[in-house]
């Protein structure tokens, strides 16, 4: 009985334990199943998480690659463009440079033989300020390529950097330096043709007041010395220099021209030093006689040995003793205008010697009809005496005018 028992509850044990078993091994086939359809269903969502994510930061990656070689693009053209404006700039500084030397060359022209005919008597052009031969600029409206460097400036990114702007400092100082030569030019080019308009005004009305006329240049005949080269295009500005030099050119020809037929008329005193006339042109008392006479020049008074100069160029067509003159030269200077130094104590020329304005003709002395030491000069046109001062005045106006 006992074991029956015993036996029956055994079985509702084993049961008991089958089914609990059963049960457990549902409960973790349905744990499992869940698990694994969530893994199913939320696995693609996380892989495409994950791939977005990537994709994301790839294509930020691939964004700022691209901003960088586009800003390296940039970089390198501006500085391409930066380089090139600046080698145009140093061109442009080296062709102006040439050109203010080769104004500095017809400016030198003018002022060694334009003021007055006679060297530099109007002064001298001081030589061009040095310029920097590192850099050289030119014509090419240098102003505008000054703005437009600097409206480009702003638009760079970047700072410019130290050297930058110690190169820009020196270009912009060289160009300075230029203007101002250039304005200095100009100024020396005007001044240089009013100093020959003025000083051929002058010429032109002395010898109209002396009565004499001088033929005009002829037109065929070079201006100044030969000269020669290619041609090589210059700018708006050189070319309105080239023309203005040309024509004060022209005109320093023509007063160059003037001068060296000026050259032979007697304008110039025929001893040095302080001037003491003791008698001058026209009726006095002759000093033998004591009663009214014409006396046909001016007497200086000198000492004996003093040097008597010839007061223009010419020819000897006298040297001797003439009478009442006792030892004289005269002069033909051509044009009808002929001088005489008389009293002279000896004799420096011979006749038919070429003489130079300003050459000694012989010494101060008292041979002739004479009391004393003293130079007796007279001008003669076409033979007949006139006052010399007429022409000593003219050589005076014509000094104040140089």
């Amino acid at each position: 009985m006992g074991r029956l028992v015993i036996s029956s509850r055994l079985a509702r044990h084993k049961s008991a334990l089958m089914i609990g078993g059963a049960v457990l091994c549902g409960a973790v086939l349905f744990a499992w199943s869940a698990a694994t359809t969530s893994y199913i269903l939320f696995h693609d969502d996380a892989l495409r998480l994950i791939n977005d994510r990537a994709s994301g930061q790839a294509a930020e990656a691939e964004q700022r690659i691209t901003e960088l070689e586009a800003e390296l693009t940039e970089e390198r053209t501006r500085k391409a463009v930066e380089q090139k404006r600046m080698e145009a700039l140093v061109e442009q500084i080296r062709q102006r440079q040439i050109a203010i030397e080769a104004r500095h060359g017809l400016l030198s022209d003018l002022l060694g033989t334009g003021g007055s005919g006679r060297g530099a008597a109007s002064g001298t052009m001081p030589p061009p300020s040095p310029i920097s031969d590192t850099v050289i600029l030119a014509p090419a409206d240098m102003r505008e390529a000054r703005l437009d460097r600097r409206a480009a400036q702003p638009t760079v990114a970047k700072a410019p950097s130290p050297e930058k702007d110690a190169a820009a400092a020196k270009l912009a100082g060289v160009i300075g330096e230029l203007d101002r030569v250039e304005r200095e030019q100009m100024d020396l080019l005007n001044g240089a043709e009013e100093r020959i308009e003025r000083r051929s005004r002058r010429v032109r009305s002395v010898l109209a007041d002396l009565g004499l006329k001088v033929p005009l240049r002829p037109r065929g005949a070079p201006a100044l010395a030969a000269t020669g080269g290619p041609f090589v295009p210059v700018s708006a500005m050189d070319d309105a220099f080239a023309g203005q030099g040309s024509r004060a050119r022209q005109m320093a020809a023509d007063l160059k021209w003037m001068e060296e037929r000026i050259d032979v008329v007697p304008l110039r005193r025929p001893v040095s030093g302080a001037v003491d006339t003791t008698s001058g042109f026209g009726v006095r008392l002759d000093p033998f006689l004591g009663r009214a006479a014409f006396h046909t020049g001016i007497d200086f008074r000198g000492n004996t040995g003093d040097p008597a100069r010839a007061t223009a160029a010419g020819k000897v067509t006298s040297a001797g003793r003439e009478g009442g003159y006792g030892l004289m030269v005269e002069v033909d200077h051509g044009n009808g205008l002929s001088t005489r130094y008389a009293h002279l104590s000896s004799i420096a020329v011979s006749v038919g010697d070429p003489i130079a304005r300003g050459q000694m003709v012989g010494r101060i002395g008292s041979t002739g009809r004479s009391t004393g030491p003293h130079l007796h000069y007279e001008t003669r046109i076409n033979g007949e005496a006139v006052d010399p001062q007429r022409f000593l005045r003219a050589g005076v106006r014509l000094a104040e005018g140089s």
